[in-house]
C-alpha cells in the first residue's frame, strides 16, 4: 500500500509508482497531511466531495486547507486556505471549477480551483452547516444545520427560501432527489416530506415506521434514479422506501456486530440504469459494509477495526471510494480491486467426447462428420444414409461454399464447430456473430423512410391487447410492426406478428435498424410459405411438420389424433412465439444460435424435436386444455436435450420428407432497398384490408354516433340530475321555511312575554325615577340658597379688602414719589460726573490723533525728501502718498461730520421721545387701561431707534477698516519704493517701521471713541424709561436736564471738529 504526505506542498504527485490494489483491501494510496515542524502534527481530514466526472474530488482539513486531486492525471493541488475548519463541500456545481464550503463560522463560501479567488460569500445560518446537497443542474443548493435548511441560487448567490422549524423537532437531513426537482427533508421525529422545488408545494409524506420499530432515522440514501431511500440509525435494521408508491417494502437486518449505522450510500453501476443494487453501510466498529438489497448477500467489506473509517464518499460512475479514516487521513479504493472475486467469469464447462463402438462407424467417417459439422447418430439403414448425405452434399456443394463465405472474416462452418462444441455463441460476441450469419444490408435510408410513415393504423392501439409494463419497449415494438406493415400489407393483418417480432424487440431494443432487419430476415427464410394459407394457419408447414412427426414417432401422433389435438395446437404456438413461451431467455437465446447458423428447415425440425422429447407428459395427458397449457407455458426440459434431437432429425430424416426439400436456402436481405415481399394471397389481404377499413369506417361511423347518444344521455342525466336536485332544494327550502315559520312564531310568543315583562319593569322604574327627582329639587334649592348666601358675604370682604388696598397703593405712591426725587437727583450728578470724564477723554484722543498726525506728516515729509534726492520717480510716489493722507484726512472729517450728524439724531430722537413720554403720561392720567398699548408704541420707537444707530455704526466701523487697509498699502508702497531707493546706500528699513505702527494705533484707538460715544447716547434713553411713570413737575425737572445734556454734547461735538480740522490744515 503506497503513502503520500501532502506536507507543506501546494501540488505534486498523489503516487509515484503505479498503483496496484490488492483484491483483500482495495487500497490505492493512503494520504496524510502532516507539518513539517520540528514536532510533527498530523492535520485531520474532516469532509471529501467528488465532482460530477467521478475523477477528482476535494478534500479539507481542520485548518482550513482544501485540496484538489485529480486521480486521473495523478496530480494534487492546494487550491484555498480558509484558516478555519471546513464542516460540509460540494463540488458538482454548474461551473465545474467552483466548489462550496462550509466553515465554522456558520458561513458558506464559493471559490474557484483554478483562480484560487472567492467568488461569494453567504451567511444565514445560526449553527454549523452539516451538509450540502446541490440540484442536478447545478443552479441550486440546499444547506442544512441543526435547526434550520436554507435554498439558495448559485447564479445569483442569494437566498430563496429558508425552513424554520421548532426547536422541539429537529432537521436531520435536507437534499434534493438526484436527477430530479424534488426536495427530500428528513426530521428528527422520522417525518419525511416530499416538496417540488420551485413551488415548495408538498408532493407527499412518508407515513411512519412499524410500530414495532424503534429506529430513530439518522442517516439517509437514495438511489440515482431516485425510487429507492435508504434509511438508518441506532439500530441494525434498514428501511428501505420506495418514494413512488411511498410505502416501506423491504427490512435488512444487518449482522449482530452492528449496533449503530453511521453512513449510507449506494454503489452506482453504469449498467444498471440508476437502479443501484449495492448499498454501502458504515457502522459503528468502523467498517463499511456493502450488502445487496435485492438479495441481501454481504458482498465486500472496507476498513477494519483496528483502522476505522469515520466517512466515505463514492465516485459518481462508481470505480472510487474515498474514506476518511479515524486517525485523520484519506484512503482511496479501487472498487474494481474490490469487486473482483464477485466478477470473476464461471470457470470453463468441460464436456467430455466419448468415443462410438467401433461396429458402427469407420474413422474415415468420423473424421468427415466431425468436420462438417454435424453429430452424427446410429441410423437404422447405413447404406441408406450414406447415400442420402453424399446426394445432399453433391446437390449443395456450390450453396455451402457460397454460404460459408461470411462477412467480417467469418467462416460458417469454423462457427458451426464452434457451436457443436460448446452448445452456444459467445454472449459477448452473439450479435455480432449473429449479424453475421444473418448478413444484414443495414439499409439506414429505407428504414428510415418507413419509420417516417409513422404508426401504422393497425397498431396504433397495440398497448390495449399487448399491456406491456415498459413504455420504451412497447414503443420499439410498436415502431418495429409498423415499419413492417408499411414494408408488406400482409402484416398489418398479420395477428401474431408481435408474438413473432417481441423476442427480438426486447433483444435488440437499443437498436430498431438491426431489430428489423433480424425479423426481415427470419420472415423471409424461416418462415417461407407462412402466409400462402392466410389468414388460415400454414396448413403446409404443418403438414411438413405432422409428416416428419409421424415418420419418427408414429404413436405420439396417433396419440394427438385420438385425442382430437391437431398440428394447430401442438406446432403452431410453438411457431408463432418462436418458442419465446416455452423458453427462458438463455435456452432460446441458446436456441437461436443454432437456428441462424443451420438451414430454414431446422425451425420446422424444432418443434418436432420439442413433441417428441415431451413425449412422456404428452403421452399422460388426455384433456385438450392440458395440451393448451402444455404448449403456451414453461415446461421442465433440457434445451441441450432438444438441440441434439434436432440435429438428429436433421441427419435421419428421409429426403421426400424433409422439409428441406421444400424450403429455399437462406437468402439474405438486399442491399438499399428492401426486396419485395408478395408471397401471400394477395387478393385475400386486399380484401380484408378492404373489409377493415369498412369495418373501421362503421366502427368510427358507430363510435361518432354513439358518442352523440351518450353526449345527449349524459345531458338528459345531467338536467335530470339538476332537476331532481332543485326539487330536491325546493323541498328543503320548504321545510326550512316551515321550520322557521314555527321558530319565529315561538320567538313572537317569547317576545310579547319580554315585552309585558319590561313594560311592568318600565313602570316601577319611572316611579322610582319621579321620586329621586323631587328629593333632587329639594335638595338643589337648598343648595343655591346656601350658595347666594356665601356670595354676599364673599363680596363684603371683597369691598374691605379693597379700600385697604387703596389706602396701601396712596401711601406707596408718595413713597414712590419721593424715591424718585432722590433718584433723579443722584442720576444728574452721575451724569455731569460722566458728561466730563468723557469730555476729558475725548479731547484726549483728539490730541492724541492730532500728535500722530503730525508725526506721519512729518515722517512722510523726510522720506519725500529722501525720494526727492534719490530720483524723480520718487518725488512722484511721495506726491501720491501725500494724497493718499489727504484722502484720509478727508475721509477722517467726513466720519467726524457723520458722527456729529448721528448725535444730532440721536438729540432729534430724544427730543421726539421726550414729547412722546409727556403725552403718555398724560394718557395714563386720562385712562389707566389703554397704559400697555402706550408702553409697547414706545418700546417699538425706541427698537427703531437704536436699530438705525446700530445701522450707522456698523458704516462707521466699515469706513475705518477701508481707510486701514488704504494705509497698509501705502506704506507697502513707500516700503518698496524706499528699498529700490537705497539699494546702493545699503540703509536698514526697520527705522521706517516705527511711524506705520504709530499710524495703526492711531486707528485702532478711534473705536474706544466710538463706543463711548455709543455709551453716552444709550445712557439718556435708559435712564429716561423712569419718568413714564411720575408726575406733570418730575417731567419738567428731567425735561430741564436733558436739554442741559444735549447742549453739553454738542460743545464737545464743536470742540472735536476744530482739532480734526487742524491737521489737515497743515498737510495743505
Amino acid at each position: 500500500m503506497q503513502s503520500t504526505n501532502l506536507g507543506n506542498k501546494e501540488s505534486g504527485k498523489i503516487w509515484h509508482r503505479k498503483p496496484s490494489p490488492a483484491t483483500h483491501d482495495g487500497i490505492i494510496v493512503n494520504i496524510v497531511h502532516s507539518t513539517s515542524e520540528y514536532h510533527p502534527k498530523a492535520l485531520r481530514f474532516l469532509s471529501v466531495a467528488f465532482d460530477d466526472s467521478g475523477d477528482s474530488f476535494i478534500a479539507g482539513d481542520h485548518q482550513g486547507n482544501i485540496y484538489a486531486f485529480d486521480l486521473q492525471g495523478n496530480r494534487f493541488t492546494l487550491v484555498q486556505r480558509t484558516a478555519q475548519a471546513c464542516t460540509a463541500l460540494a463540488f458538482n456545481l454548474r461551473r465545474k471549477s467552483e466548489f462550496l464550503v462550509a466553515l465554522a463560522d456558520y458561513s458558506i463560501k464559493c471559490f474557484d480551483t483554478a483562480t484560487k479567488e472567492l467568488v461569494s460569500w453567504m451567511r444565514g445560518h445560526e449553527s454549523s452547516v452539516c451538509s450540502i446537497s446541490v440540484h442536478a443542474s447545478g443552479r441550486y443548493a440546499i444547506t442544512t444545520s441543526s435547526d434550520t435548511a436554507q435554498l439558495w441560487d448559485l447564479d445569483t448567490f442569494q437566498r430563496k427560501r429558508k425552513l424554520n422549524i421548532r426547536q422541539s423537532v429537529g432537521i436531520q437531513k435536507v437534499f434534493f432527489l438526484p436527477f430530479s426537482n424534488t426536495i427530500l427533508s428528513c426530521f428528527k421525529d422520522n417525518s419525511i416530506f416530499a416538496w417540488e422545488c420551485d413551488t415548495l408545494f408538498c408532493k407527499y409524506q412518508l407515513p411512519p415506521p412499524p410500530e414495532g420499530s424503534s429506529i430513530v432515522y439518522k442517516v439517509f440514501a437514495v438511489t440515482r434514479d431516485g425510487r429507492i431511500l435508504a434509511a438508518g440509525g441506532k439500530s441494525n435494521h434498514l428501511h428501505l422506501w420506495c418514494l413512488e408508491t411511498t410505502q416501506l417494502f423491504r427490512i435488512i437486518q444487518m449482522p449482530t456486530k452492528v449496533r449503530a449505522v453511521r453512513h449510507l450510500e449506494f454503489l452506482p453501476d453504469s449498467f444498471d440504469a440508476g437502479s443501484n443494487q449495492v448499498l454501502g453501510v458504515l457502522s459503528q466498529d468502523g467498517i463499511m459494509r456493502f450488502v445487496n438489497i435485492q438479495t441481501c448477500k454481504l458482498l465486500f467489506e472496507v476498513g477494519s477495526v483496528e483502522e476505522g473509517i469515520s466517512s466515505s464518499v463514492i465516485s459518481p460512475h462508481g470505480r472510487y471510494i474515498v474514506s476518511i479514516m479515524e486517525n485523520g487521513s484519506l484512503n482511496i479504493y479501487s472498487v474494481q480491486a474490490l469487486t473482483q472475486e464477485i466478477n470473476k467469469p464461471p470457470p470453463p464447462l468441460v464436456k467430455v467426447i466419448e468415443d462410438l463402438p467401433n461396429n458402427t462407424l469407420k474413422s474415415s467417417n468420423l473424421k468427415k462428420k466431425i468436420v462438417s459439422g454435424r453429430v452424427q447418430r446410429p441410423a437404422r439403414s447405413k447404406e441408406s444414409k450414406v447415400q442420402t448425405r453424399i446426394l445432399k452434399q453433391d446437390l449443395t456443394g456450390n450453396f455451402e461454399n457460397k454460404e460459408n463465405e461470411l462477412s467480417k472474416g467469418l467462416n460458417k462452418k469454423r462457427l458451426q464447430i464452434l457451436l457443436k462444441g460448446y452448445g452456444e455463441y459467445p454472449t459477448k460476441y452473439r450479435m455480432f456473430i449473429w449479424r453475421s450469419l444473418l448478413q444484414l444490408p443495414e439499409n439506414h435510408t429505407s428504414f428510415s423512410s418507413l419509420v417516417d410513415k409513422g404508426t401504422h393504423v393497425a397498431y396504433l392501439n397495440l398497448q390495449k391487447k399487448y399491456p406491456i409494463k415498459s413504455r420504451k419497449l412497447l414503443r420499439v415494438l410498436q415502431r418495429t410492426l409498423s415499419a413492417l406493415a408499411h414494408w408488406s400489407a400482409i402484416f398489418s393483418d398479420t395477428p401474431y406478428l408481435p408474438l413473432l417480432a417481441f423476442p427480438f424487440v426486447k433483444l435488440f431494443q437499443n437498436n430498431q435498424l438491426i431489430c428489423f432487419e433480424v425479423v426481415a430476415t427470419l420472415i423471409i427464410n424461416w418462415c417461407q410459405h407462412w402466409f400462402e394459407y392466410f389468414p388460415n394457419p400454414p396448413i403446409n408447414i404443418l403438414g411438413m411438420i405432422e409428416n416428419v412427426l409421424a415418420f419418427h414417432d408414429k404413436e405420439l401422433l396417433q396419440h394427438f389424433i385420438d385425442r382430437d389435438v391437431t398440428s394447430q395446437l401442438y406446432a403452431w404456438p410453438l411457431l408463432e412465439t418462436v418458442f419465446s413461451e416455452v423458453l427462458t431467455r438463455q435456452e432460446w437465446l441458446r436456441l437461436f444460435d443454432n437456428v441462424f447458423s443451420n438451414h430454414p428447415s431446422f425451425l420446422l425440425m424444432t418443434v418436432v424435436a420439442y413433441n417428441t422429447c415431451s413425449r412422456a407428459p404428452l403421452l399422460n395427458s388426455t384433456l385438450k386444455d392440458d395440451f393448451e397449457y402444455f404448449f403456451h407455458h414453461r415446461n421442465n426440459l433440457d434445451i441441450n436435450v432438444v438441440i441434439r434431437e434436432v440435429y438428429h432429425l436433421m441427419e435421419t430424416t428421409p429426403a421426400d420428407i424433409h422439409p428441406s426439400s421444400m424450403l429455399d436456402a437462406f437468402v439474405a436481405l438486399t442491399k438499399g432497398q428492401y426486396p419485395i415481399f408478395n408471397q401471400y394471397p394477395k387478393f385475400i389481404v386486399d380484401y380484408q384490408t378492404q373489409e377493415r377499413e369498412r369495418i373501421r369506417n362503421d366502427e368510427l361511423d358507430f363510435l361518432r354516433e354513439r358518442q352523440t347518444v351518450e353526449n345527449l344521455q349524459a345531458e338528459v342525466d345531467e338536467q335530470r340530475a339538476e332537476d331532481e336536485a332543485w326539487y330536491q332544494k325546493q323541498e328543503q327550502l320548504r321545510r326550512a321555511e316551515e321550520t322557521r315559520r314555527e321558530m319565529l312564531l315561538q320567538e313572537e310568543e317569547k317576545m310579547a312575554q319580554q315585552r309585558h315583562r319590561l313594560a311592568a319593569v318600565k313602570r316601577e322604574l319611572k316611579m322610582k325615577e319621579i321620586c329621586l327627582q323631587d328629593a333632587a329639587r329639594r335638595r338643589f334649592l337648598k343648595l343655591q340658597q346656601d350658595q347666594r348666601e356665601m356670595e354676599l358675604r364673599r363680596l363684603e370682604d371683597e369691598i374691605e379688602r379693597k379700600v385697604q388696598l387703596r389706602d396701601q397703593e396712596i401711601a406707596a405712591t408718595a413713597k414712590d414719589l419721593e424715591m424718585r426725587q432722590l433718584e433723579l437727583e443722584s442720576q444728574k450728578r452721575l451724569y455731569e460726573k460722566d458728561l466730563t470724564r468723557s469730555q476729558e477723554a475725548f479731547a484726549k484722543e483728539i490730541r492724541e490723533d492730532a500728535d500722530a498726525h503730525r508725526q506721519k506728516v512729518a515722517l512722510e515729509e523726510h522720506m519725500f525728501q529722501k525720494l526727492l534726492e534719490t530720483s524723480q520717480l520718487g518725488s512722484r510716489r511721495t506726491q501720491r502718498v501725500i494724497e493718499d493722507n489727504l484722502a484720509k484726512a478727508e475721509q477722517a472729517c467726513l466720519n467726524a461730520d457723520w458722527q456729529i450728524q448721528a448725535l444730532h439724531k440721536q438729540k432729534c430722537d430724544d427730543l421726539e421721545r421726550s414729547k412722546g413720554y409727556q403725552e403718555v403720561t398724560t394718557l395714563l392720567r386720562k385712562n389707566r387701561r389703554r397704559e400697555m398699548e402706550v408702553l409697547n408704541a414706545m418700546m417699538k420707537e425706541e427698537a427703531k431707534k437704536w436699530k438705525e444707530a446700530e445701522e450707522k455704526e456698523f458704516h462707521l466701523r466699515s469706513e475705518k477698516k477701508a481707510s486701514t487697509r488704504a494705509d497698509a498699502s501705502r506704506k507697502w508702497f513707500l516700503k518698496q519704493e524706499t528699498r529700490a531707493a537705497l539699494e546702493h546706500t545699503g540703509e536698514a528699513l526697520s527705522e521706517e517701521e516705527e511711524p506705520w505702527l504709530q499710524r495703526e494705533h492711531m486707528a485702532s484707538s478711534c473705536l474706544p471713541q466710538t463706543s463711548r460715544l455709543n455709551e453716552i447716547s444709550e445712557v439718556g434713553p435708559s435712564a429716561q424709561v423712569f419718568s413714564s411713570r411720575k408726575t406733570t413737575d418730575w417731567d419738567h425737572v428731567e425735561h430741564d436736564l436733558l436739554k442741559k445734556v444735549r447742549s453739553l454734547r454738542q460743545r464737545l461735538a464743536a470742540q472735536a471738529r476744530n482739532r480734526c480740522q487742524s491737521p489737515h490744515l497743515l498737510v495743505t
